[in-house]
């Protein structure tokens, strides 16, 4: 007798529907698995023989045959370990169900324990975009798929549970409908910018570059804030939308790094030491193509501190996942696209030393030790960060004033309202800030009046920038504009906007 369990597989974040078939003949006592299987799932032949007879099920001393098909699709993880267990009890026998409209998925124990495996969510969204609505789980991965509307999910600790379910001796009970709150207690423990002295012009920019969704660049000396200022910066991102929240966890399901509360309620932060790799930061692996940290921090923050002392080829690999907000990675274990739409801070000092062009402390590092510095980060990476701002030493007096300093919730306030605005323009469209505007948002929404072109003109001229920077430019200044809830720019924005390009690291 042949059975057909539904199960699934991720390619990335995509889902591919696998469907275990069991077959059972007279024959001598063997036990085979085809279609393609990974060794995680090969060995699940042992996992599910033992998880069987430790669950007082009788197990078939006959000629097994699994097939996983499509025999194509690579079949990687311990998922299967549930599904293969249920088609070979149904094709035995032991149990009568209809399980034509269920998708399995879980890792068996070799008690008949389950356990919860990665990719969940993202398994589960793909199965009911294909029509699936029922869903059988490990209990550890109750809460992830709790937050999917429009399917069934029960929950199991083990094999015996879902036999009983199947068999209606003990049916399990759905898992309720978990409701996303955005409130982001985590905040309170956060950095928050009223810790931060001085540096009034760095929190301007700040400000502008969460409003708007704009790469950011800190550049001064040891000790002056510029580490505590990116630290700030989960305290003023904007709150997530469910669809936002969803999307990232299903990147987090993927990658294993999901918490207790099932979902992403935070915007990410990453920061990676200047030593990672290529691989680390945009992802990959010898067989499954998992991903890194661009992808980790997709819908919030990159921290990369100190940029120059990470590798010159590393740093490069960011520069068209900034273009694209999305990175394909190519393996010898395949293909995959993850999202990558992320916030880019970096800081760095403008010299070995750290003291170039200090007002409080003098360089000793010779033209050419500062020109080699800054060379380890190239000008097309530069090009593709919106804000660049100098940030100096704060004096004594201003470290120990007690005037209260701007929290950051009111600066998130205003941030909040220009992502407002920026939402309301852009309805309807994949963009969701100023910074992922194209050419055709930028010309329908930047247009600048006579004078506007002539002090942009200035600038471009002045400055020797790119088409490129141009193109930003408008778009801090858009967001700027947004901040003073402006319907048109202004040249007081332009003017704001350029002088956060006018730090020059060649000078």
């Amino acid at each position: 007798m042949i059975a057909r369990v539904q199960s699934y597989a991720l390619s990335g974040l995509e889902g591919v529907c696998v469907t275990v078939e069991t077959d059972i003949s007279k024959g001598l006592p063997a036990y085979d698995m085809v279609g393609l299987p990974d060794a995680a799932v090969k060995e699940s032949k042992e996992r599910v023989k033992s998880a069987i007879k430790n669950s007082a099920i009788e197990f078939p001393m006959h000629k097994i045959t699994v097939n996983l098909a499509p025999a194509y699709v690579k079949k990687e993880g311990t998922s299967f370990d549930l599904p293969v267990a249920i088609s070979l009890m149904l094709a035995y026998g032991t149990i009568d169900a209809d399980v034509s409209g269920t998708v399995f998925l879980g890792e068996l124990a070799l008690n008949g324990d389950l356990r919860p495996v990665t990719g969940v969510l993202p398994a589960i969204i793909s199965a009911r975009d294909k029509g699936f609505k029922n869903f059988v789980i490990p209990k550890g991965n109750e809460k992830e798929a709790s937050y999917v509307r429009g399917v069934n999910v029960y929950a199991a600790e083990t094999l015996k549970d879902v036999v009983f379910h199947l068999t209606g001796k003990a049916p399990l009970s759905r898992v309720a409908p978990a409701s996303f709150d955005a409130t982001a207690e985590e905040r309170q423990s956060a950095f928050d910018l009223a810790f931060v002295k001085g540096q009034e012009t760095a929190k301007r920019a700040l400000e502008v570059a969460v409003a708007g969704g704009h790469n950011i660049l800190f550049v001064g000396p040891p000790g002056s804030g510029k580490t505590m200022l990116a630290r700030a910066l989960p305290s003023v991102l904007p709150d997530m939308t469910f669809d936002e929240a969803l999307e990232i966890t299903k990147i987090h399901s993927v990658a294993g790094t999901l918490g207790e509360k099932g979902i992403v309620t935070v915007r990410p932060f990453r920061s990676p030491h200047h030593t990672s790799t290529t691989v680390s930061l945009c992802g990959g692996g010898t067989k499954t193509v998992h991903p890194g940290e661009i992808s980790l921090a997709h819908g919030g923050v990159l921290f990369l501190d100190e940029l120059p002392e990470y590798k010159r080829s590393t740093l490069e690999a960011l520069r068209q996942p900034l273009e694209d907000g999305v990175i394909t990675i190519s393996r010898s274990g395949g293909t995959v696209t993850y999202p990558a739409s992320f916030m880019l801070c970096a800081s760095m000092n403008p010299c070995p030393c750290g003291h170039y062009g200090s007002k409080q402390r003098r360089c000793t590092c010779t033209p050419n030790d500062i020109r080699r510095y800054h060379a380890r980060v190239s000008g097309p990476l530069l090009d593709r960060i919106d804000i660049q701002v100098e940030v100096d030493g704060v004096d004594y007096d201003a470290l120990v004033s007690q005037a209260d300093e701007e929290r950051s919730a009111e600066v998130k306030k205003r941030a909040d309202t220009a992502r407002k605005i920026q939402r309301a323009r852009f309805d309807g469209s994949n963009i969701k800030s100023n910074a992922e505007m194209g050419e055709k948002e930028t010309r329908a929404y930047c247009a600048l009046d006579k004078e506007g072109e002539e002090v942009l003109r200035e600038a471009f001229e002045r400055l020797h920038l790119s088409a490129r920077a141009r193109s930003r430019i408008l778009k801090v200044a858009r967001t700027i504009a947004d901040l003073e809830l402006s319907e048109s720019i202004t040249p007081a924005h332009l003017y704001e906007a350029i002088s956060y390009r006018s730090y020059n690291l060649d000078s």
